[in-house]
């Protein structure tokens, strides 16, 4: 491994120095491409800096926003950074009930929001919540090229639009060069609805992720002659570590692409010569669909390293014919980075029949359910000892506690075993979470919510098997008497309760 992996914000200065015309950023839109330089990306982050220092955000302090895969979120997380801020990305699919949960959770002061996103309108979403969000204090609004709609109107909350807040700066605010702040500081705080069902708040430092990325690069052979594509959200650990800042630690292109589809991903790839994506199963899915079709294979891409829900084997398979890349499996979790990883060096029934080898510095293990540790092919417990870890869950000491065994191994809530040879094979969950191409669905907090249904007397939420996101959600009611419930009054329900629409259930089976 090598040595020192430098930490974004000094990887963007020096680059910005030796390279400021080289391309740092390619953005794939429906509107079309444009490319951020080295120095464009230094320029704007500082400006984002200067602007956080002047509304008064500084160490160890939250920042939350809201974006699709956007240059603006890569600026923004590096002048969090440049600051000693603590980086709080959200999904964009979330809507009014998650939003209030997270941001009065984070205690965030500065939200970034986008003006529009899939038909919704986030800054009037945020405006609603405001009286219940006692810790706002400024919001920014990038326009997405929509519409430039009227800012609400605060007496409390100062809102301004991205271009005005970070030109209103005078020069002498603009820091020049990134500073460095501690590396055991905190640098990313996450939030994932984990096994329990209820949102987690993964608290990491900023050492533990430049620890992972660096043993990432080492266990893949990765170099400055990588070009990293991102179709995965930025606002997802996989994005943001393995994509975002995978790309500014090497010192290479990110390509990003706002909006998935699979033409437009082939197109950003032929575009900017994308040799790697790390990546959830649809998007690999989705390509190979794609190509199958008609579509050209991406000349350039040489490693698909498929995460976030099973790989189906029958489809790695294909993917390593049809995109004429390596397909690798792996293992990870928002709280302790990747733990397992395959390698394009691998025997392909191992790269992508598996789930991957421990990196550099990590161990695995399987136990049943008395704690003895089993052997080869024995399926049981999961648990990883790692140097990524992560801080802890925000305000939960108990939920951290409760996610590691007496010895100091983190339970990762799954069954699996390791075979003779040392790769993971991930069997299944301990606990009911559907994982939805990634999206980890929280069972038990829809089903309460929809418990609350005048129609429901008793409900239960399922995984069904899906080619493509490997599960969706179905849910089955037995309806209280004389009442009825079909699948639209279903979605209206939820969707008047302003719950993401990747949580609803996608079938319904009603039961006498």
């Amino acid at each position: 491994m090598r040595d020192v992996i430098a930490c974004p914000t000094q990887r963007l200065a020096a680059m910005a120095e030796r390279s400021p015309d080289d391309p740092a950023i390619i953005e794939v839109r429906d509107s079309g491409t444009s490319t951020w330089t080295w120095s464009d990306l230094e320029r704007q982050s500082g400006r984002v800096a200067a602007l956080l220092a002047r509304l008064g955000v500084g160490c160890g302090q939250v920042v939350a926003y809201q974006l699709a895969n956007r240059a603006e979120f890569v600026a923004i997380t590096l002048g969090a950074l440049r600051c000693g801020a603590v980086c709080c990305p959200l999904m964009p699919i979330f809507r009014e009930r998650e939003l209030e949960d997270l941001l009065r959770r984070a205690g965030a002061r500065v939200v970034f929001i986008a003006e529009e996103h899939r038909g919704r309108y986030p800054p009037q979403e945020l405006a609603c919540l405001e009286a219940r969000l006692p810790a706002l204090e400024a919001a920014v609004v990038v326009p997405t090229g929509h519409r430039e709609t009227p800012l609400p109107h605060s007496a409390r909350v100062h809102w301004s639009w991205w271009h005005c807040a970070l030109e209103a700066l005078p020069p002498a605010a603009r820091p020049a060069a990134a500073s460095a702040p501690d590396p055991k500081g905190l640098a990313q705080l996450l939030f994932t609805s984990g096994t329990s069902g209820e949102p987690k708040g993964v608290l990491h430092r900023r050492d533990a992720l430049v620890r992972a990325v660096a043993m990432h690069i080492d266990h893949l052979k990765l170099d400055a002659r990588d070009r990293i594509y991102v179709p995965s959200p930025l606002a997802h650990q996989t994005g943001f570590l393995y994509g975002m800042w995978l790309a500014l630690a090497l010192g290479v292109a990110q390509i990003l692409q706002e909006t998935w589809s699979a033409a437009r991903g082939l197109e950003a790839l032929a575009r900017g010569g994308g040799t790697f994506v790390q990546a959830a199963t649809p998007f690999l899915a989705d390509l190979v669909q794609a190509v199958d079709e008609g579509a050209e294979p991406p000349e350039s891409l040489r490693l698909f390293v498929a995460t976030g829900a099973a790989v189906p084997r029958a489809l790695a398979r294909r993917a390593t014919e049809t995109l004429r890349s390596a397909v690798c499996g792996a293992f990870g979790t928002t709280e302790g980075c990747l733990a397992a990883l395959g390698s394009p060096s691998d025997p392909a029934e191992k790269a992508w029949g598996t789930d991957g080898r421990a990196l550099r510095s990590v161990r695995l293990r399987i136990r049943d359910e008395t704690g003895r540790v089993l052997g080869p092919g024995e399926e049981g417990h999961f648990e990883t000892h790692s140097p990524t870890m992560f801080e802890g869950y925000l305000d939960h000491p108990d939920w951290t506690a409760a996610a590691y065994t007496a010895d100091g191994w983190y339970r990762t809530g799954d069954l699996g075993l390791i075979d003779a040879a040392g790769y993971l094979h991930v069997t299944g969950r301990v606990k009911d979470v559907i994982n939805r191409g990634g999206e980890k669905i929280p069972v038990a907090e829809i089903e309460q919510l929809l418990h609350q249904h005048g129609a429901v007397k008793e409900i239960a939420i399922v995984a069904m098997p899906d080619p493509r996101l490997g599960e969706r959600a179905c849910a089955f009611v037995v309806p209280r008497a004389g009442a009825t419930l079909d699948f639209p009054s279903m979605q209206r329900f939820l969707d008047e309760r302003r719950v993401a629409k990747p949580y609803w259930p996608e079938r319904l089976e009603v039961l006498e």
